[in-house]
Formats: C-alpha cells, sequence, structure tokens
C-alpha cells in the first residue's frame, strides 16, 4: 500500500469500507471463509482490487477491521450493561446478535471457518476477561473461568442462530446466566 492513506473520517472511505465489510459478510455465508477471494469480494461490492488494497492488505485484514469495530461496539455496550452483575455484558451481545443475525451468523457460523471464530472468540474473551476483573481475584481460576465463559456464551449463541430457536434475546440471556451462576459461585472470594 504505497502513497498516502485516506482518512478515516471521509464518508467515501467509511461507505468504501462499510460496503466490503457487508460483501464480506455475504461471501463468509454464501462460500465459507475459504471459499472465495479477495476478488470476489470486489465484484461482490463493486470495488477495484487497487480500491481494496488502499483500505486492507488482504481479506484477513478486511475481517480484523469489522471484527475491530465490531469489538468496540460491544465494548460500549457492555459499558452500558455493567450493573454490578457478572457477565452482565452478555445481554446486550446477545440483543445486538438478535439484530445482526446476517453478521453474527457469518462470524460464528458453520460456514466462517476458523480463522473467522477465532479472531471473534479473542475479542469476546476481552470482554469476559474485562468484566470478571470486577468479580473474581486475578489468578489461574479466574483466567479459566474466562475461557471457560467465552467458549459456553460463543456455543449458546450459535446453537441459537443454527438452529433459528424461537427464544427471544432476553430468554436465551437468562439460560446463559442460569448456566453460569454456578461457576459464578465457585469464582466468588472466599471469606
Amino acid at each position: 500500500m504505497g502513497g498516502k492513506l485516506p482518512k478515516e473520517s471521509d464518508r467515501r472511505v467509511q461507505r468504501t469500507r462499510r460496503t466490503l465489510r457487508e460483501a464480506l459478510v455475504t461471501m463468509v455465508l454464501e462460500k465459507g471463509w475459504e471459499g472465495f477471494s479477495v476478488q470476489d469480494v470486489c465484484d461482490r461490492a463493486d470495488v477495484g482490487r487497487s480500491t481494496f488494497y488502499t483500505h486492507f492488505a488482504d481479506k484477513e485484514d478486511l475481517l480484523i477491521g469489522g471484527l475491530d469495530d465490531l469489538r468496540k461496539g460491544l465494548r460500549a455496550l457492555a459499558a452500558k450493561e455493567r450493573s454490578g452483575t457478572p457477565l452482565g455484558f452478555a445481554r446486550g451481545l446477545i440483543e445486538h446478535a438478535a439484530e445482526q443475525q446476517r453478521l453474527f451468523r457469518a462470524v460464528v457460523g458453520k460456514r466462517s471457518g476458523q480463522v473467522v471464530q477465532q479472531k471473534f472468540r479473542s475479542v469476546v474473551l476481552g470482554l469476559v476477561q474485562e468484566d470478571l476483573a470486577a468479580h473474581a481475584p486475578a489468578g489461574p481460576r479466574r483466567d479459566a473461568a474466562a475461557h471457560y465463559f467465552t467458549g459456553a456464551l460463543l456455543e449458546v449463541l450459535t446453537w441459537w442462530l443454527e438452529t433459528h430457536h424461537a427464544l427471544g434475546a432476553a430468554e436465551v440471556e437468562q439460560l446463559f446466566q442460569e448456566m453460569a451462576r454456578p461457576t459464578l459461585e465457585v469464582l466468588a472470594p472466599r471469606r
């Protein structure tokens, strides 16, 4: 990528990046992560390859940019949802997944591939770690619990989105919280 990069605040840049991210989601849903190329994304977005490479190094870079935006949005939701309840951010995440089902199916669904799932898992793990830091003493128990809750939350989300289950977001969040409660009790500081 030679030359001067466009400013992030430029509306045309934002529109181009949004269009490329939407095309990426569509391609993941249609063909799976391994089943398409940068050219396929460009064709779907009706954007030239040179424009793509002005913004991103490759399709993984495009994915990372999209997940970074998602992480920022989820972190803002998490901050809003933290009401002192352990794993309280899960409500915002699940509600966001309900509103953006197409996006979340592309990220956690069967066709997303290991690269996409690992990147998203890292985003969710960061949120869980931040949350648990306020509720449990540091150490291996908290670290193990963070991975445990991340896996559980992602599996519940995947189950819900893939099966198109009739449960609403609030019911899914309640189900997750009920299943998480025993482990949270084990983590509580001992007196």
